[in-house]
């Protein structure tokens, strides 16, 4: 794997279809459904993908990528959304807005990038019967902290998800917030993993984050340097920062909460929605996806976008109103659809994917 150049992804025509399918306890919350395409290697399988945190902008990633694993993969995908408490718009900002769970019912795989999250009871409810009959899942940036709060998944409590399941809680910034950047490093004993097959080139705008609790159970296939800046050409720093460099993408076993049942996630702590204008980086988490559901893992998945991708910035958005003005459904993320959102005041001029 080569971690020190740019990336230049290339962005495919958009495709026409859109399904949405209703949740049915909250009549005008709707979750986003992407049919995989039946000639596909995925086909048969079904991908749940939960959006839901107040930073990184999961509600934009997730249908993006959705859209990748169904139409190029064949993927069943249902994209879930946090809402607001009246369930009229997508609110990432509301922390107990996760609705439409019921679709793990009856899904192979998980890729969650919530952050902080308080599921009310019957929502968790989906959560804890997934992961007690250990199914596989994907987590994305703040997955390691992606729930909070009181309650629990039949016995794992909300905030211990992120230690026990994905690996890892959340510790610290080790890079410094919007303004140094990440380069992937392979872990030399694990460079020929599956999930790094042709994965090139990855640089991010997020930060580094700390990562001290894995364990020799845990398998690091990729670590992240600190760069000098958020130029993808910038240079990885010298001194103390980078020595030793911290894990970012690991798969990690994990025990059910029933204490029986026992499972497989991958995680990284990359994965904000500018980040996923980087190839390398869909490439990893689409390989991730064959890997876990026990599928071959393609020579080079095929990840270019299915309709133009135009990210916002992360960072919190503080305005009073802004979800409500913005007044976001699921269907401004559907297939043929490109949706755009303002960035937060404060973020910094990053127009470098526009380039790519």
């Amino acid at each position: 794997m080569k971690s020190n150049c740019a990336l230049f992804p290339a962005v495919a025509s958009a495709a026409v279809f859109l399904a949405i399918s209703p949740f049915l306890q909250a009549g005008n919350v709707k979750t986003l459904h992407f049919p995989g395409m039946a000639d596909k290697a995925g086909s048969g399988k079904k991908i749940v993908l939960v959006a839901g945190d107040e930073e990184y902008r999961t509600e934009e990633s997730m249908p993006m990528l959705g859209k990748i694993l169904s139409q190029h993969h064949g993927f069943d995908c249902t994209v879930v959304f946090s809402w607001d408490p009246t369930g009229t718009y997508i609110d990432p900002n509301n922390q107990a807005g996760l609705r439409g769970l019921a679709a793990l019912d009856d899904a192979d795989l998980m890729i969650i990038g919530t952050r902080f999250r308080k599921p009310n009871e019957e929502e968790a409810a989906h959560i804890t019967r997934f992961l007690n009959v250990g199914k596989p899942l994907i987590g994305i940036r703040t997955s390691t902290h992606a729930f909070n709060g009181k309650g629990d998944f039949g016995g794992l409590k909300f905030g211990e998800f992120g230690r026990k399941i994905m690996g890892e809680t959340w510790v610290n910034h080790h890079g410094k917030h919007k303004t140094q950047g990440t380069r992937a490093l392979a872990e030399n004993s694990h460079a020929d993993h599956p999930i790094l097959q042709s994965v090139d080139h990855i640089f991010t705008p997020t930060d580094v984050y700390g990562v001290i609790h894995l364990t020799d159970a845990d398998t690091i296939l990729l670590r992240g340097a600190v760069t000098e800046s958020l130029n993808p050409l910038s240079k990885i720093i010298d001194g103390e920062k980078n020595h030793p460099t911290q894990p970012l993408a690991w798969l990690h076993p994990y025990t059910a909460p029933n204490g029986t049942a026992h499972g497989q996630t991958f995680c990284t702590t990359m994965g904000a929605s500018v980040d996923l204008t980087n190839e390398g980086l869909r490439r990893l988490l689409v390989n991730a996806a064959y890997y876990l559901t026990g599928l071959q893992v393609p020579e080079k998945a095929d990840v270019d976008f299915v309709d133009p991708f135009d990210p916002s910035f992360y960072g919190f958005v503080r305005e009073k109103g802004w979800y409500k003005n913005l007044n976001l459904q699921p269907a401004d993320f559907g297939l043929g659809k490109t949706t755009h959102t303002p960035d937060p005041k404060g973020s910094p001029k990053w127009e470098f994917w526009k380039k790519q």
